[in-house]
């Protein structure tokens, strides 16, 4: 069994995209000159929710509507707000409320970088998936600000109930960039159909994995840098970061399980579940929760978890629905 384990985590290393993620890393750590433009990484960030956000859209015509997709999108949407509350009583042990609040908003969001990259792993093993996982994946994202900000509500130290805008950071939350362009493009899927994927293939598949190297290249440049953030976060949280993701994608599989997803699906369900949002919830939080320390939160998902998840969690989760799919 080790070795089928083994074999998995090797194949994923040797993906292409999961090199460059590596390469990125060397990079800072050799102290080369290797940047990425600014403006670059965002257009390929936007490239790549389009893309996978518009064949979603064309793979759910395909489906259809059915009990499975309805108990999925609704799994999804709870395990985003179940998991910010359990995981801020844990990090509460340790932490303020502020900063609590905020690492268990950026676990019980998501990582739409590390979905892509376990949808890359699933096209390289030739596993199949469905496109409505992408719906989850929109849908997630954005409960575990709002839960966050209202444990922040309940549990700050402030004697005097802070002013939250609520409709501003529902507005936020639900129409920040990558949500916005992966319903949007999802929306586009369904309405051109396989019609609208024959016109755009050439740009939405073609280019995809060449972009999405670039994309990880830079991520691992980003991640590098972030190490020395580490210092600032200690043993616990360290800790934190690699067993979260693992008890996470647990839940994910028995929940998987239950509704009787397909192996692909099941993967990328539990990828949802283990991944720690670095973009959108960071954001989020120090607008609205200037206490919480950036470095604790951001560090954390950037430069564990996310890496964890890239190259051991997605096999490992493989692994686990290898062993109970059978």
């Amino acid at each position: 069994m080790v070795d089928i384990n083994f074999s998995l985590v090797l194949s994923n290393i040797l993906n292409p995209p999961v090199l460059a993620f590596f390469l990125g890393m060397l990079a800072v750590f050799v102290k080369s000159d290797l940047e990425i433009p600014p403006p670059l990484p965002k257009l390929f960030s936007l490239y790549l929710l389009f893309a996978i956000g518009f064949k979603g859209g064309v793979e759910l015509v395909k489906s259809g509507i059915s009990q499975e997709i309805i108990l999925t999108l609704l799994a999804a949407m709870l395990m985003s707000v179940i998991v910010p509350i359990y995981t801020f009583f844990i990090l509460k042990t340790k932490l303020d409320a502020y900063n609590a609040a905020a690492i268990a908003a950026t676990y019980g969001s998501i990582s739409a970088v590390t979905f892509i990259t376990a949808s890359s792993f699933l096209n390289q093993l030739g596993i199949n998936f469905d496109g409505y996982m992408v719906a989850a994946l929109a849908l997630m994202e954005s409960p575990a600000i709002i839960v966050g900000l209202v444990l922040v509500n309940f549990f700050g130290t402030n004697q005097e109930k802070r002013e939250i805008n609520w409709s501003e950071v529902i507005r936020e939350s639900c129409l920040n960039p990558s949500v916005y362009l992966l319903v949007g493009s999802l929306v586009m899927g369904v309405l051109t159909g396989e019609a609208g994927w024959e016109k755009l293939k050439p740009f939405a598949q073609d280019n995809f994995y060449g972009v999405l190297v670039f994309f990880l290249l830079d991520m691992g440049l980003i991640a590098a840098k972030r190490i020395k953030d580490l210092q600032k976060t200690g043993a616990f949280l360290i800790s934190f970061a690699i067993l979260i993701p693992i008890v996470n994608a647990a839940i994910g599989l028995a929940i998987a399980f239950i509704i009787g997803m397909t192996r692909g699906d099941s993967l990328l369900f539990s990828v949802l579940c283990a991944s720690a949002s670095y973009i959108a919830v960071p954001a989020a939080m120090r607008l609205t929760v200037p206490e919480a320390n950036p470095s604790l939160y951001v560090s954390t998902a950037l430069a564990v978890t996310f890496p964890f998840n890239i190259i051991i969690g997605i096999p490992l989760y493989l692994y686990g629905i290898n062993m109970f799919w059978r």
